[in-house]
């Protein structure tokens, strides 16, 4: 098939060019040429049959009409042109590097809409033919952008399992990280004590990357992650930029550490991407390779997938592009992946923290009891688990568990399940993390200090076995209440919190099981944070006839209850966070307030009286993540639209005056108790919540407001907080 054949089979990608989108300006028509002054033509010259387009057009049509015509013919002639181009890439493909032609398909070269139809130009005398043009090499033209991909949230960014403050890579580092000495390059934190020496950049062949510009976490138009690398040269072609665009891929998998969740890891490559050429990318100098990960999962297998382009150095102008490059890492040849009957671990699994002690299990076992294969996460009497409704983490951002360092326990054994079981878990804060730029606070948010003890706390009883009496059975967990206390101020940001959870009590009752647990929370070695809890497993049938704090009675609020009704102000939060300048208020993902009513000096108290209510949407982003088949609002998020509530009020009220660039934190030796009795669904239509103050205390630099609340679903009050508070100091001020 010649090339002029193969271009007639394909059609132009880019935005459609209408022809006759011209409009004319308004106003007469410019008049006609005056006659020529030369002589009349010879008879030999002259066509009778032909008719001027005067003769049979008005004078306003003529200009417009001819106008039209042209244009529709320099469209078509455009698009012919491109078809051919397109034509020519396949052939770069293929010849370039020896091999045929690899295939155009219609994801990357979709069909062009048919040009409108257009009446035939007018005859006339034949155009003088132009000067060839000049032959010698193709000059780039670029290839049209690519279709954008949507920005991940701050909340479902993917979490690295280590970080490396080397940005930039040389030769001589390309080349250490090609042989699989990862730790020497890019720091500690990637130590696997040898176990990663399988792990390598460039899967057959060299590196056919020369340098790294930047390799940055968040970048890239997805916001997942970018690599800037220029190319060896002469520059790769074919599937010689396919394998560039790999080791690309590979490069910042490593940078994630995805491989360290694995022992002994090695890379395999995904379905074979697509891949589009400007046919002069030959002799077009020195080259870069600008990679955007656009997916990375650790489920079922740690894996990242991305999108690249070729481009001169230093320019925008895209050359090649490679899409859809799929890398995925696979633990050694018989290496295990999780724990052993038992939920023993006989084998390291190939994950250290920080610190390098070794973890029993990690990210990649977090992430299948999430939402994976819960043999994989804990062990194989789990399997039955998997791909229906049971005790799961939470996903995404609300994932608050890392590792388990270790467990003191035996699976199933009633001793342990009766009360003195323990175990060491961690998790990593780092300071880019979502729940840090949108909270009012100075550091972690209540919430965040609730849910990572909470879920600690609860895979203690969980992996011991306790629903493994009746693994048929169909049960939901659910947190019931508890205790905590916060024991000193610190701030969070990049910290590993460790969390110690002991298994207190288990008692079995008809439809349920009731655990509790007690727990503390540290950070370098001091503990920052205590508290007891309980849950509980719950049949559906226990879960559809739970009755609330009030059995079953429907209770009002306060201020329905109150006659007459006091006089109501309403402090319009939405409108405050709609101010980007605007200080101390939550956003984004923890915007979970827009209006609250104040009743100055009422409540139960005197003190003060909050209420708000907030519509619940189906497609709110925390039902994705709280739970996996089992959607329900957390209830750490129901406390803090409490806290929020209060700290609304805080600002508002004069009590706030006079201190100085102040910020709120957490209150210390402060023990507040909360208790749920039933759980909010996406079909429950609104939260409804009131607040009775009841003490304002004033130090230098500090004032803190302790409150009673609760929190109703339509018809039924379910929350209740007792001693709920909230503090806002200046910095530095001395502690109570």
């Amino acid at each position: 098939m010649t090339v002029v054949d193969q271009a007639e089979r394909l059609d132009f990608v880019g935005e459609p060019f209408d022809p006759l989108a011209f409009a004319p300006a308004s106003g007469p028509a410019a008049p006609p040429s005056p006659p020529s002054s030369t002589a009349p033509s010879s008879p030999a010259e002259t066509h009778p049959a032909e008719t001027h387009p005067a003769e049979t057009h008005s004078t306003d049509a003529r200009p417009t009409e001819l106008i039209r015509q042209l244009r529709a013919t320099t469209a078509a002639a455009h698009a012919s042109a491109l078809r051919a181009q397109a034509a020519l890439q396949l052939r770069v493909l293929g010849g370039l590097d020896g091999g045929p032609a690899r295939p155009v398909g219609p994801a990357l070269l979709p069909s062009a809409p048919a040009l409108p139809s257009t009446p035939a130009l007018p005859s006339g005398p034949a155009l003088p033919s132009g000067p060839a043009l000049p032959s010698g090499p193709a000059v780039p033209t670029g290839l049209p952008p690519a279709p954008a991909r949507p920005r991940v949230t701050t909340e479902a960014s993917f979490k690295p399992l280590a970080r490396s403050a080397v940005g930039v890579l040389g030769v001589a580092d390309l080349d250490r990280l090609a042989r699989g000495a990862i730790a020497d390059v890019l720091g500690p934190a990637y130590d696997q004590d040898g176990h990663d020496r399988s792990v390598r950049l460039a899967a057959d062949g060299g590196l056919l990357l020369a340098a790294v510009d930047a390799i940055e976490l968040r970048g890239g138009r997805p916001g997942r992650g970018l690599v800037r690398a220029r190319l060896v040269g002469p520059a790769p072609h074919g599937e010689g930029l396919v394998e560039a665009a790999a080791q690309a891929a590979r490069l910042f998998a490593v940078y994630l550490g995805l491989h360290l969740c694995l022992l002994d890891a090695h890379f395999v490559d995904g379905a074979a991407p697509g891949t589009q050429v400007d046919p002069a990318v030959t002799g077009s100098g020195e080259l870069e390779l600008v990679l955007e990960v656009t997916d990375i999962d650790l489920v079922p297998r740690p894996a990242l997938r991305a999108d690249a382009e070729i481009r001169p150095v230093g320019s925008d102008q895209v050359l090649g592009r490679v899409t859809d490059v799929a890398v995925g890492l696979r633990e050694g040849a018989g290496r295990p992946v999780g724990p052993g009957p038992g939920g023993t671990t006989p084998v390291w699994l190939g994950r250290k923290n920080r610190f390098g002690d070794p973890a029993m299990l990690n990210e990649f076992h977090m992430a299948h009891f999430c939402r994976g294969d819960q043999a994989i996460a804990l062990g194989p009497e789990f399997a039955g688990y998997t791909g229906r409704k049971a005790t799961r983490l939470p996903s995404g951002g609300l994932l608050l568990v890392d590792r388990v360092l270790e467990v003191h326990g035996t699976r199933g054994d009633p001793a342990s399940l009766a009360g003195g079981a323990w175990h060491v878990t961690e998790y990593d804060a780092p300071a880019d993390s979502w729940y840090f730029a949108d909270t009012a606070n100075a550091s972690m948010p209540n919430c965040v200090y609730m849910e990572t003890s909470l879920q600690a706390a609860l895979m203690v009883g969980y992996y011991l076995g306790a629903t493994l009496a009746d693994p048929a059975a169909m049960v939901s967990l659910r947190n019931l209440g508890g205790t905590a206390r916060v024991l000193r101020e610190v701030d969070l940001r990049d910290a590993t919190i460790r969390q110690h959870s002991t298994l207190l009590s288990t008692t079995d009752m008809p439809g349920s099981s009731l655990q509790s647990f007690g727990y503390t929370l540290s950070v370098d070695g001091e503990p920052f944070y205590e508290g007891e809890t309980m849950f509980g497993y719950f049949s559906d049938a226990a879960l559809a006839n739970q009755t609330g704090l009030d059995a079953g009675r429907s209770v009002p609020t306060w201020l329905d209850a109150i006659s007459p009704r006091p006089a109501v102000r309403t402090l319009d939060v939405a409108a405050r966070r709609d101010d980007p300048g605007a200080p101390l208020v939550a956003r984004d993902h923890l915007a979970l307030l827009d209006t609250l009513d104040v009743v100055d000096g009422g409540g139960r108290y005197g003190q003060g009286y909050l209420h708000a209510v907030r519509p619940i949407d189906p497609d709110d982003w925390f039902f994705a993540r709280h739970f996996h088949l089992d959607p329900v609002i957390p209830g750490s998020l129901g406390v803090e639209t409490v806290i929020q509530a209060m700290q609304e009020w805080l600002l508002d009220s004069p009590h706030a005056e006079g201190l100085v660039d102040p910020a709120f934190v957490l209150p210390v030796d402060a023990p507040f108790t909360w208790k749920y009795r039933g759980q909010f669904l996406p079909t429950d239509g609104e939260t409804r919540l009131e607040v009775h103050l009841k003490e304002v205390r004033r130090a230098p630099g500090r004032v803190r407001v302790t409150a009673d609340a609760s929190v109703w679903k339509p018809g039924l009050r379910i929350y209740e907080l007792i001693d709920v508070a909230v503090e806002l100091r200046t910095d530095g001020a001395a502690p109570w």
